[in-house]
């Protein structure tokens, strides 16, 4: 078997939406007098949590929209006009469900479950190692939750609530800036560093490891510029006892299918899987959720998927620029897009999905609704199968090995006076795919402190297309503050000719819950 967090309580799915008291009490749900008692409870609850990784709000579907398709790496020509236009920074409805509302709601609905468990798991009699673990992987999820609510909407003008406690439907919680909201993110994920294992036996594969709480912290860290911080975290992956547990996997390709899942390069991976009883349903309380992955269905190619979603033309081009030590393109290129040539480029590349290049279908990059085009190949079933839906088993590596490695490398950059060792990291990356040391290609990187950084941004692209990092690191780098930032990403991106600085920095926070909360400020450049 290869997943092992399904034991996802739809029950206590129940239990956790309840914010308020009634008078009739069902005898067949659960409630909080009767639930929080036992170990299973405790489990039961944090599996809870976990569950919202199956949520269209997040994981499964729409959060891929804000954090691949609003960079620079993604753009979408959908015919839903309000989806398109919420990935060209042109944000009319601030409620707009699938495009913001939705994935907010989620993240908080997600923090709510967490808040409910490190409240009472407590006070649940138990082994003390197990219940600290239960409470590590809560803190974990909640940091989890906290970063992406500071990557996305936080700002120095927004203000989001941190909320630490069960809450009720009347609360007015405070609202924070970004920064305050990272940092809370950064107190969860320290403690959850102190209470989760360093792995888990081969039935819990999939639950946060100390490993993954260095990663996570570690990126808010370096959202906040924070590098010596950063640093220490990853130091623990990669130089530290953590280094028993983590490396590259041989082949590239091993990052995105379902055969060769929880592997070395892993460090938190959301489990997905195909088995759901028809119809899996998407709401909080539908007794056979759908465990599947969406995001293929929506970013798959014309006759497969919706196609609300694609990758700009420059990726191949940057690929294109450099061959490996054999001649041949970056590897890594085949199995980040579809494009026109990929079957002259990659032998043996000529099948998309159902489609076939070296047939009947050989003339597809013709058509008017391809020609041009560039497509998402990662994390899509096209690997075994010929089609994608709503049910795709292929586990998503939040954050890997490789990822880590460049993240390392940015952070000695930023504070040692150790150039070759942040080069080193980079190399050893590119040498996973056969490509030639920095040197040779780009000297200058390997001279400067400047130099590298530029020309890390980069290989982060190339390494990590469309797996969800571009928008922190263009927000990270800073190309989002400046006008000479704005006119590099518009030179890859024309949709960023519709930014404004100060502005669409950060998501509008969708208006009911501003409305609906005095102390909770909207950005007042929306």
């Amino acid at each position: 078997m290869k997943k092992y967090l399904y034991l996802l309580i739809i029950s206590v799915s129940s239990l956790i939406l309840n914010g308020c008291d009634v008078d009739v009490i069902n005898p067949n749900t659960l409630t909080k007098a009767t639930f929080w008692k036992t170990e299973r409870d405790a489990e039961y609850g944090v599996n809870a949590i976990y569950n919202m990784f199956y949520k269209p709000g997040t994981y499964s579907r729409w959060i891929w929209f804000r954090l691949d398709l609003t960079s620079d790496e993604g753009w979408s020509q959908s015919p839903w006009a309000e989806l398109k236009e919420w990935t060209r920074f042109q944000y009319v409805n601030y409620n707009f469900w699938e495009g913001n509302a939705w994935t907010y709601r989620d993240c908080y609905e997600a923090i709510f479950r967490a808040n409910q468990a490190l409240e009472n798991i407590p006070n649940i009699e138990m082994d003390e190692t197990v219940k600290n673990q239960l409470l590590g992987q809560a803190y974990f999820l909640r940091g989890l939750y906290y970063y992406n609510l500071a990557l996305l909407w936080g700002s120095e003008n927004n203000s989001l609530p941190i909320i630490l406690t069960p809450s009720n439907p009347a609360d007015t919680p405070q609202g924070y800036n970004g920064e305050d909201v990272y940092n809370q993110s950064i107190s969860d994920l320290s403690q959850a560093v102190n209470m989760l294992p360093e792995q888990w036996d081969s039935n819990n594969l999939g639950r946060a490891t100390k490993g993954a709480a260095y990663a996570l912290r570690a990126k808010c860290y370096m959202q906040l510029h924070k590098w010596e911080e950063a640093k220490n975290d990853l130091y623990w992956l990669v130089e530290g006892n953590g280094k028993q547990y983590y490396d590259l996997v041989a082949k590239y390709e091993d990052n995105f299918t379902k055969d060769t899942e929880n592997n070395k390069e892993s460090v938190f991976e959301i489990q997905y899987s195909d088995v759901h009883k028809a119809p899996a349903g998407d709401g909080d309380f539908d007794v056979d959720p759908n465990l599947g992955l969406n995001r293929g269905q929506f970013f798959a190619p014309p006759g497969i998927g919706w196609t609300d979603g694609e990758l700009r033309p420059w990726i191949v081009n940057e690929f294109k620029k450099e061959k490996d030590l054999s001649g041949n393109y970056d590897i890594r290129l085949k199995y980040t897009a579809f494009y026109e040539g990929m079957n002259q480029d990659f032998p043996e590349n000529n099948r998309i999905y159902r489609y076939r290049l070296d047939g009947a279908d050989s003339d597809i990059w013709n058509l008017q609704n391809w020609k041009g085009r560039v497509f998402f190949r990662k994390y899509g079933s096209d690997y075994y199968r010929d089609y994608d839906d709503y049910h795709n088993p292929t586990n998503v590596r939040l954050i890997r090995f490789a990822d880590v490695l460049l993240m390392y490398a940015e952070c000695i950059a930023n504070t040692d006076n150790d150039l070759s060792k942040a080069v080193g990291l980079v190399n050893r990356v590119r040498q996973r795919v056969n490509m030639p040391e920095l040197k040779v290609n780009h000297f200058d990187a390997t001279q400067s402190k400047n130099a590298f950084l530029k020309r890390l941004q980069m290989e982060r692209s190339l390494e990590l297309c469309s797996e969800g990092l571009r928008w922190a690191d263009i927000k990270r780098w800073g190309l989002v503050d400046n006008q000479g930032g704005i006119d590099e990403l518009i030179a890859r991106d024309e949709d960023f000719r519709n930014f404004v600085i100060g502005k669409h920095n950060c998501l509008p926070i969708p208006s009911d819950d501003v409305n609906n909360n005095p102390n909770q400020q909207q950005n007042p450049n929306y």
